[in-house]
């Protein structure tokens, strides 16, 4: 399918006009870094030790450098007493958090209670491991929540000025079953506004700052989440997706995020929740620094429906289809994929190659080139005749109304209440819409490329595919690239799932990472695999090693 004289023109004023928002936005950090040169205030460092300076200082207490799983195990025999595990997790946030601004708010008092109720329940010996682990999985582990879920007593604003004084009185169905579980929440996590953009930032807790460079993008919209975590200020964590809102915070922050098979883990009780056509693209799901926390995780959020997936089958790799698509074909709305991305893929495919004895095909999809097209389509398409709920609306928190073009006026003379990408969004939704024809054309192309997907990786097929186009850009540069997302995308309108997969560190000190895509229900597939590439590439790598 060939763009339209309209989409091409779409395509320069958009980025024409990202670009100019980014050198406006960009304009106080260059005065800023001028003014330091001038005054001498800069240090001229290089190499490793550059990085560094911007990265957070790596972890020393032996606790922070265990998977959930292993917390768990070392609690329920009482080799470590819970409140010590949550008190190091505590003093740790306190380290990093003024330098990531990742949790925005904490529950510490009420989680240090909640630990001493483990601790004088294990020392009652009332129960044996077995029972406990059978009960509690997660018994005594810290974890913390995107602020766009429920939980008791927490804020619940999705970075909205019109919502910042709402607090949750109940908790989310997959909050409610990992505490159910034993898992103790830390407190809420940053996200961008509205959960729409993938720079976690917004006007009711500010900008959220990578850990390996503070300098850079945490990903958004779970943003805070894959900060706090990639930082070890939480071992794991609760994020939500529609166009790649747990991958690519995964990426930017180095950690392992899965995106489960479309329907299998409830979404209720995230603000703001899917509306009618949108329900099938949105996915609550597991983030972690360990893979070996993701099924636990899984089966947990999952519920009754995690019979759906096949966790409890053995995985031999010499089993599986292995394919490769390094790129999506070239698509104007998107930018090239980094080459250090592309060599990190082959990495892995020459490794399995090499180590295993599979062959891996290189595959190209045609269709992906359309990715962005395709996801804009779907998520702008309404049901039945009936009106949906706009990103505007969301805006207004169905309130006052929000008109994106006076926003975007007040904007520019520091009155609205809202961020550019969000005003940005408001505005693309009108134009989306402009072309319902070509909308109906995309529909029926994201159908067949579901169909060519689903049939070419089968029962047992796995797909290597770039997890973003671009390692963690510094703050603001998302505006000059805002559609570099449908790399994750269009997974969400295929409804298939996707593990996020580190592979350690680029020249600069920042994460690689690669997607590894699996057909319906087939979840435990990628998540086989992310943990051979865990051993085999060391997984999540500390942030502030020289």
């Amino acid at each position: 399918m060939a763009m339209t004289f309209f989409e091409r023109c779409l395509v320069f004023f958009l980025r024409s006009v990202s670009r100019l928002l980014l050198v406006l936005l960009s304009l106080p950090a260059r005065l800023s870094s001028m003014l330091e040169w001038i005054t001498g205030r800069t240090t001229q460092t290089s190499g490793a030790a550059a990085s560094c300076s911007w990265s957070v200082s790596p972890p020393t207490e032996p606790l922070l450098l265990l998977p959930g799983v292993e917390l768990a195990r070392r609690i329920r025999q009482r080799k470590v007493k819970c409140t010590d595990v949550v008190q190091a997790y505590v003093k740790r946030i306190q380290e990093v958090n003024p330098m990531i601004n990742a949790l925005v708010k904490d529950r510490y008092k009420e989680a240090l209670q909640e630990a001493r109720q483990v601790d004088e329940m294990l020392m009652m010996g009332e129960e044996d491991e077995e029972s406990l682990r059978e009960k509690f999985p997660l018994l005594g582990v810290p974890i913390t929540v995107k602020e766009a879920f429920e939980l008791h007593g927490m804020p619940n604003s999705s970075g909205l000025m019109a919502r910042r004084n709402v607090i949750s009185n109940t908790d989310a169905i997959v909050v409610a079953r990992l505490k159910q579980a034993g898992a103790i929440p830390l407190g809420v996590t940053n996200c961008s506004e509205l959960c729409m953009w993938y720079e976690s930032s917004n006007n009711v807790y500010g900008r959220s700052n990578n850990p390996y460079d503070v300098r850079r993008i945490v990903g958004g919209s779970s943003g805070g989440e894959g900060c706090i975590l990639g930082a070890a200020g939480s071992v794991i964590g609760i994020g939500s997706d529609i166009g790649g809102s747990i991958r690519m915070p995964a990426f930017f922050n180095g950690i392992f995020g899965h995106k489960p098979t479309q329907g299998v883990v409830p979404n209720e009780g995230q603000f703001p929740n899917a509306s009618r056509s949108q329900k099938d693209l949105l996915s609550t799901g597991p983030m972690c620094r360990y893979a070996e926390d993701l099924e636990p995780m899984l089966r947990i959020m999952a519920g009754n429906a995690v019979s759906k997936l096949k966790l409890d089958k053995e995985v031999s790799l010499l089993d599986i289809k292995f394919y490769s698509m390094e790129h999506d074909g070239g698509s104007l709305f998107v930018y090239p994929v980094d080459q250090e991305l592309i060599q990190a893929q082959r990495r892995v495919v020459e490794h399995l190659e090499s180590q295993l004895g599979v062959s891996v095909q290189h595959v190209e999809i045609q269709k992906m080139k359309y990715s962005f097209q395709i996801w804009s389509a779907l998520m702008s398409k309404g049901t039945g005749g009936q009106k949906e709920p706009s990103f505007t609306d969301l805006l207004g928190d169905h309130g006052k109304a929000v008109w994106p073009v006076w926003e975007l006026m007040k904007w520019m003379v520091g009155l609205s209440s809202h961020t550019i990408p969000a005003i940005g969004l408001a505005l693309a939704e009108k134009l989306v819409k402009l072309n319902p024809s070509r909308n109906a054309k995309l529909e029926s192309m994201a159908k067949n490329l579901r169909t060519e997907m689903v049939n070419f990786l089968g029962e047992d097929g796995v797909l290597f595919y770039p997890s973003h186009p671009k390692i963690a850009p510094r703050h603001h540069l998302p505006l000059g690239m805002p559609f570099n997302f449908a790399y994750t995308g269009i997974f969400n309108i295929l409804g298939l799932p996707v593990t996020q997969c580190p592979l350690g560190l680029s020249s600069e000190g920042l994460p690689l990472g690669i997607q590894l895509v699996s057909s319906h229900f087939n979840d435990h597939l990628t998540l086989s695999v992310a943990k051979y590439l865990e051993k085999a590439f060391g997984g999540w790598t500390l942030p502030g090693r020289s």
